[in-house]
């Protein structure tokens, strides 16, 4: 199997655990200073981010398996699991002192750069 593969379904799961903890305060109406509060924000976006960088995994992992991608991208192999992993960190970090908030440079950046590569090198071959 596909490393991103596996890491895409290890990142559902997460995304799913993670939304069924926070999901338990959900109907307080003050929790984490309300629904429009920045940390509320940052927690929902921290969560639903495990599903969509899963799902962006998942979508390299099978296309580079399906099309027979060669050379393989292992750039963008591994920035796709940085950008996933820093993603929902940044998200919680900043939903505890928004100064993180400055560290979402760093998982676009990634994400990006993944996409990238393997584009250059999908549309190479």
């Amino acid at each position: 199997m596909h490393p991103n593969v596996l890491f895409a379904w290890s990142w559902v799961f997460c995304g799913l655990i993670s939304g069924a903890v926070i999901g338990l305060f959900f109907h307080r109406r003050d929790w984490l200073g309300g629904y429009d509060s920045w940390p509320r924000r940052m927690v929902r976006l921290g969560h639903i981010s495990f599903l969509g960088t899963g799902l962006l995994n998942l979508g390299f992992g099978l296309s580079v398996v399906v099309h027979q991608v060669s050379p393989q991208p292992r750039f963008a192999s591994a920035a796709f699991i940085v950008g996933a992993v820093t993603m929902p960190l940044v998200c919680f970090l900043s939903a505890w002192k928004d100064r993180w908030r400055h560290l979402f440079f760093i998982p676009v950046a990634s994400l990006l750069l993944a996409t990238g590569e393997f584009l250059w090198v999908s549309l190479s071959s």
